[in-house]
């Protein structure tokens, strides 16, 4: 399965960019963003299963907004008030509830810098 992701940049501080990700042909029962930074863990950012409530960490909440469109087999993540904490690859996972199984996307750049 090739997840294809885009929507990465570089943004000022205060900015916004919206990431999309998209799985043709197949939908997941949790699709989510994670982030790598240099020198940390790859952490997750936002996921949303299908029929849930999306979860955020802490770091984001109230500033990201991740979204699902089933017709279009496409995850979203909205980033606004953008921080220079948030410079980071960006990674889109998909996987079902049931499963060890789980792909990834090619990072996407995103940088928040004056």
């Amino acid at each position: 399965v090739q997840l294809q992701a885009s929507g990465g940049g570089l943004v000022q501080p205060g900015g916004s960019l919206r990431l999309s990700c998209t799985t043709p042909g197949f939908i997941f029962d949790i699709m989510g963003w994670y982030r790598q930074a240099p020198g940390n863990q790859r952490e997750l950012v936002a996921a949303q299963p299908v029929g849930g409530r999306a979860d955020y960490v802490d770091s984001v909440k109230g500033r990201f907004t991740i979204s699902r469109d089933y017709a279009k087999h496409t995850v979203y993540l909205q980033m606004n008030s953008l921080k220079p904490e948030d410079t980071a690859v960006y990674y889109c996972n998909a996987r079902h509830f049931i499963g060890p199984q789980e792909f990834w996307g090619k990072g996407t750049q995103v940088t928040v810098s004056s």
